[in-house]
């Protein structure tokens, strides 16, 4: 199916003017009418979701760029796109493992107030 730029902005949640950003910074290339006009396709849809994971988990976008630049050459680029999000998992992990011990902390705190709450309701 093909969209309008104002459809996949609906479909992809995306703004306009945002879809226009991720074209000039050439993230996302779209396809031409025959009267300049840009759709996009089903394909494109898959795409743009997968740039928005790789932003949501921190990827630079830099590094999106980077990948989409290789995606765009082809399957020549496979072992570097893979290395890439491989390295870029090996950092999430990293992110996550701190994220738990954070998260470990902060119930540790928690209890520690339900404790002494307790503690003060008990005593009166």
């Amino acid at each position: 199916m093909n969209y309008s730029i104002g459809e996949f902005s609906k479909v992809t949640g995306i703004s306009a003017f945002t879809l226009r950003y991720y074209e000039k910074e050439e993230l996302i290339i779209p396809s031409r009418r025959e009267n300049g006009r840009r759709f996009y396709t089903d394909v494109d849809i898959k795409w743009v979701e997968f740039i928005k994971r790789l932003k949501d988990t921190g990827m630079p976008i830099k590094e999106i760029k980077k990948y989409a630049k290789l995606r765009a050459i082809g399957k020549t680029t496979m072992n570097e796109r893979m290395d890439m999000l491989t390295n870029h998992r090996v950092i999430l992990k990293g992110e996550i493992e701190k994220l738990q011990e954070h998260l470990i902390k902060l119930d540790e705190k928690i209890d520690f107030y339900k404790n002494e709450i307790t503690k003060e309701e008990d005593g009166k």
